[in-house]
């Protein structure tokens, strides 16, 4: 076995002879070392064409088309949220412009005697333009022109909105075990927070997939269970009807596409649809 060495091998060759209808033949000796590197540069260009067709021709549809068709759903989803956010923010603005004029009209009613030059008219006759706090939605909009123009208003009084728009598919039934009302939405669809409060549990839990709950003022909490996504975390604050999760169909104990939706008060549940503003 002393010819089966690395040396032996490094100094071995091959002989090729073609086999051409030729009367005299000629033979190519390529020593191993040299095989080896022609295998090896052959390989890595083989690879680097390879790659750069898949890169720049249509190919790599056909070889990537579950990757591909996954990120056009996902562009799609992200797309479609832009334009929720973009038409959501126009409705505010345009809100808040005629919450402006409002606002000049009831001055320009308390005064005693008016004049057609007085510059309210003015300002009537063009649209306002008011920026917008973030975070903000219609009702908080709302709530603050009437806090301006009504201060001797209560202004702690507090309501609670549907975390989401669909069919209650069923419920609030304490004697069941079931202490909400569930949402036959689907999956992706926004969830909003019931009311303003501060983020206390936001995970996900083997039972009822990603929950998140908030405490607000007055000993209230809202649960908001079996999403696909939670768009907040433990200890922020967020606005009433700010986007806090995107429902799903997460946790043992979901039996479709919905959003679980509870409200406590004060340690006991309550119905939901005997006390959201209408």
């Amino acid at each position: 076995m002393k010819w089966f060495n690395f040396q032996n091998i490094k100094n071995s060759s091959f002989h090729v002879t073609p086999n051409l209808p030729i009367e005299t033949t000629k033979r190519y000796k390529v020593t191993a070392i040299r095989l080896a590197t022609y295998i090896t540069i052959y390989t890595l260009v083989s690879w680097l064409v390879l790659i750069i067709i898949l890169s720049v021709t249509p190919l790599k549809d056909l070889f990537f088309v579950i990757n591909n068709s996954e990120l056009k759903t996902q562009t799609e989803k992200i797309q479609e949220l832009q334009s929720r956010v973009l038409t959501l923010t126009q409705q505010l603005q345009s809100f808040a412009s005629t919450n402006e004029k409002i606002k000049y009209a009831i001055k320009l009613a308390k005064k005693d005697s008016t004049k057609s030059n007085d510059p309210l008219y003015d300002t009537l006759k063009k649209p306002i333009y008011k920026k917008l706090q973030i975070g903000g939605n219609i009702l908080a909009v709302f709530k603050e022109f009437l806090r301006k123009v009504l201060p001797h208003e209560n202004d702690q009084s507090f309501v609670l909105l549907e975390p989401c728009s669909g069919i209650i598919t069923q419920g609030f039934n304490p004697s069941t075990g079931h202490m909400g009302i569930d949402y036959g939405v689907k999956i992706g669809t926004p969830v909003y927070a019931s009311a303003g409060g501060l983020v206390t549990f936001a995970d996900y839990t083997v039972t009822n997939g990603f929950t998140l709950i908030i405490q607000h003022d007055n000993n209230y909490i809202t649960i908001y269970q079996h999403c696909s996504t939670l768009l907040q975390k433990v200890r922020m604050h967020v606005s009433q009807g700010e986007l806090i999760a995107l429902s799903g169909n997460s946790g043992k104990n979901s039996t479709g596409s919905h959003l679980h939706f509870e409200i406590w008060e004060n340690g006991k549940p309550i119905d939901p649809q005997k006390i959201f503003l209408k």
